[in-house]
Order: structure tokens, then sequence, then C-alpha cells
């Protein structure tokens, strides 16, 4: 079973349409990284201003001289810091930006014109300790994921659309069958598009975590999510974690994602005569979702979120109220990848088996 199994790998990564996804998706995370930290800009607000590097620094050294954990006495430190000390001419001082801890202060803390709202600590986060520090790149590499993980969807779709049906045309198959049994070889063909999906999800968030490691250091990974700049305020995930609970998070429901998506590839791979026909197939159904105009607020929702292309768009799913048991929604994705793999693996072992007996 091992040999079969590293046969339909070897067979997976060898396809020039693979290695092209494979290539587009390397491209696009060091793109998005590196155009991400180029394009920063910081200004300490006395006389320190700059992009890329420069603003990380800036930004990391503010974060290090208020990190720790949020107080009053803090907060009130970094509005004085921070107010403005000229006409805004009508701009709200909400969206206000001159470095990601002024923009997280004032975001939550500041009124229109810049001045304390009178809000505590408490009253903005409720009893939990906010603990702040650098966070600001990790949030970026975060929304980064969202793109490449709907990218790593298509690119499943490309890995897997040939499993079956790549196979109906030639003799490679019926010569295995003979030797190996049919179950065996359909069995080989379903572990190694799952082995091949964990490759293609682990060496993705791998290479992403570890660029972002190297741009914006450890230290904000222990920090909360939630004391962020403006453009997190309503957009991001309202639940009081860390950074690096949050990177976890997402790579798990890359992963599931990627399984659900496997188990629809595999159901039109073995369903369709020819792997171009699986692919336009698979990818429009995993695409579809996205284009149904369901609000957030509908009850519905809860059931659509648990669809692949939400896994991977991450935040959406993750906004969903906490159950009762304490655990986030979230969590509802590993069974329902479980649900798509099992069924997408049980129908195509069906009709392939199928037509080999054909």
């Amino acid at each position: 079973m091992k040999r079969l199994v590293l046969f339909e790998l070897r067979k997976l990564f060898t396809r020039r349409l693979t290695l092209a996804a494979l290539a587009i998706l390397l491209a696009l995370s060091l793109l998005f990284g590196i155009s991400s930290y180029l394009n920063m800009y910081a200004f300490d607000g006395v006389s320190r201003d700059g992009s890329g590097k420069e603003a990380v620094e800036i930004d990391r050294d503010l974060a290090r001289k208020y990190g720790g954990i949020l107080t009053d006495e803090k907060v009130q430190e970094m509005m004085a810091a921070f107010s403005p000390r000229y006409d805004l001419k009508g701009l709200n001082a909400l969206y206000l930006y001159r470095n990601a801890t002024q923009s997280a202060v004032f975001a939550r803390f500041s009124d229109h014109y810049g001045n304390w709202n009178g809000k505590t600590v408490a009253d903005v986060f409720g009893d939990g300790e906010i603990k702040t520090g650098y966070i600001h790149g990790w949030l970026i590499t975060g929304d980064n994921m969202v793109k490449i993980n709907i990218v790593l969807l298509l690119a499943v779709t490309v890995l897997l659309a040939p499993v079956f049906c790549g196979e109906y045309g030639g003799m490679d198959s019926v010569l295995l069958c003979c030797r190996y049994g049919r179950t065996k070889c359909v069995t080989a063909k379903i572990l190694a598009a799952l082995a091949a999906v964990l490759i293609l999800v682990l060496s993705t968030a791998g290479l992403n975590f570890l660029l972002a490691l190297g741009l914006y250091g450890s230290e904000g990974l222990a920090c909360s999510i939630l004391f962020a700049p403006i453009e997190y305020v309503e957009g991001g995930i309202p639940f009081n974690i860390t950074v690096g609970t949050m990177m976890a998070y997402q790579a798990a429901l890359s992963l599931t994602g990627a399984i659900g998506a496997a188990g629809i590839t595999l159901l039109f791979s073995a369903g369709c005569g020819h792997s171009m026909a699986a692919l336009a197939v698979s990818a429009g159904l995993l695409m579809a979702p996205i284009l149904v105009p369901v609000s957030e607020m509908s009850p519905i929702f809860r059931y659509i979120s648990l669809l692949p292309i939400y896994h991977a768009q991450f935040v959406s799913l993750m906004s969903i109220e906490q159950m009762k048991s304490g655990l986030l929604y979230a969590a509802w994705a590993v069974p329902a990848a479980a649900l798509f793999l099992a069924a997408g693996a049980a129908a195509s072992r069906r009709i392939f088996a199928k037509h080999q007996v054909a």
C-alpha cells in the first residue's frame, strides 16, 4: 500500500498544471508578504517616520513602550502622546492614522476631535485582560492568508482533478488493479490525495508564517488581537484571543477548507470523463457560495459558513458567536470537512469501481 500511495503522490506532483499552480501559490505568498511589508508607513508623532522596514521598527518600538497589560493609565499616556496638535479640518480622529499604536487607541478611546472619550478599558473590552504589543504585521499577514487560502482551494482542485478521470484513457490503472486489486488502488488514490492536500496546506502556511516571523518578530504572537488599528474594529474577530491562537485557527481552517475541497474534487474527478471538466465543475462549486447574497446576520449563514470557501475566508466563520461549551463556532469546520471528504471518497470509490468493472 505504501508503494502505491507514493506512486500516486508522484503522479499528482509531477503534472505540469500542478507545478504551475504551486508556482503561482508560492509567488503570491512572497508577493503579498513582501509588498505589504514595503508599503507600511508609520510616524512616531514627534520626528521619526518612514516606510517599509523603518515603519515596522517605529511601530515595534512604540508597542514596546506602551506594551503589556492594557490599563486606563496607559490609555491616558497614549492619548496624551498622540493627541493631534493641529486642526483636523473636519476629519474624524478615529480614522487618523500615524502608527499602529495610535490608530488602535484612537479607534476605541478617542472622540471626534482626538480627545479622550471618557471610556475605560473595562467599558471597551469587558473584564478580560488585554495584552498589547506589535501585532499589526501579523494581522496584515492574516489578511493576506485569506486571499492565499482561496487560491489554495483552487490549487487543490488543480491537484486532484485528474486523480480518477486521468486514468480513464490509459492502461496504468487497469494494470495496477490487476496486480494489487481494485480496492487497494482506489484506497491508495484517496490516501495520496489526502496526503497531497496536507503537504500543500502545511507548506503554504509554514512559508507565510516563517516569512512573517522574519519580518515582524515573535513578540506579538502572545498579544491580544483586539487592540488593533481602526480597520480591525468592525471587520475583525470579536473575541479576545492571542495572535498566535488566531494564526493557529487560520492554519487549521485552511486545512479543513482544503480537505472539504478535496472531497468535492474527488467526487467530480470520478464522475467526469475529463480532468478539465472535473476541474471546472469543482472550482465552480467551491467559489459559488460567495455569490449567494446571504447576510452574515442571517441564521442560514451559520450553515453556509461551513462550506470550504468560508473556511478559507476565515474571519466570517470566526466572527460567529461562541458556543455554550466555550469553543468558537469555527470548531464545526472539522466535522464539516470530514463529512465532505467521507462523502466524496465514498462516492468516488463507487463510481470509479463501476468504471473499472465496465
